[in-house]
């Protein structure tokens, strides 16, 4: 029995790492499974947070663990918790505000990966953005696979799923924000002033950004490639551009 994943809106966590941060950050957690006879650094630091937090922990065979885990990388622990919950665009503003910044948010066009997506919200949290804008349809979304790939950045930073991205970009202009957006075809990244209240959009692994988002973008970013190949992983991508923004902000 998969007693509390199978609750409505129950999610697995999966990954040292990622239970670590997810304790830590105060998420509600049911109950953690922790390969029987494991006793290294990070899961004596997970035992010692689960205890500290009242957590229930279950020692269990390798072929329990396989057979709860949903992305087949569970290194030895899982923990059952409520499923994340989205944030509001509100919530972006008021992390911004709260740290004396300008907005920078990172908006993902459409993109299927959740590996790539959990290393977004793990490169966005790391480069200091303060949220990350997701669409509904046609994209994935916060899954056990983003969690682990996240290696606990979705606990911190928050997730916002719109229902339409370019309606968004045009909401977000009016309380500010300029918008740059990912292209093999635009201007340099160097040669942009990607300071102040700033948006990063990032397009679908294989089409890039959609033509009607890139027609709200106020400015189209090219990196510099010098191989033989003339494309990045999105999240790749991502991680080059947003430290370019974040050379800039100083």
């Amino acid at each position: 029995m998969r007693d509390f994943q199978d609750k409505e809106n129950a999610l697995t966590i999966e990954g040292r790492n990622a239970v670590i941060e997810a304790i830590r950050s105060g998420r509600s957690i049911d109950k953690i499974f922790i390969l029987d006879g494991c006793q290294d650094g990070p899961i004596s630091t997970i035992r010692k947070e689960a205890k500290k937090a009242g957590i229930m922990i279950k020692f269990v065979a390798r072929d329990r663990l396989d057979q709860i885990s949903e992305t087949g990388v569970h290194q030895g622990v899982i923990a059952y918790a409520a499923a994340y919950d989205y944030a509001e665009i509100d919530d972006i503003f008021e992390l911004a505000a709260e740290q004396g910044e300008a907005p920078f948010v990172i908006l993902l066009d459409n993109i299927e990966d959740p590996h790539n997506l959990g290393a977004i919200i793990r490169t966005a949290n790391i480069a200091g953005a303060h949220g990350v804008i997701i669409p509904k349809n046609r994209a994935a979304g916060l899954t056990a696979t983003v969690a682990k790939t996240s290696a606990g950045a979705l606990n911190y930073t928050p997730v916002v799923k719109v229902t339409n991205m370019a309606r968004t970009i045009d909401e977000l202009k009016e309380r500010g924000m300029w918008f740059v957006c990912a292209d093999m075809d635009g201007t340099t990244m160097y040669d942009l002033d990607l300071k102040g209240s700033i948006g990063l959009v990032i397009g679908n692994e294989g089409s890039g950004v959609s033509k009607l988002v890139r027609q709200k973008c106020d400015m189209v970013a090219s990196i510099p490639m010098k191989g033989q190949i003339n494309s990045l992983n999105a999240s790749v991508a991502c991680g080059v551009l947003a430290y370019e923004i974040v050379r800039q902000r100083g």
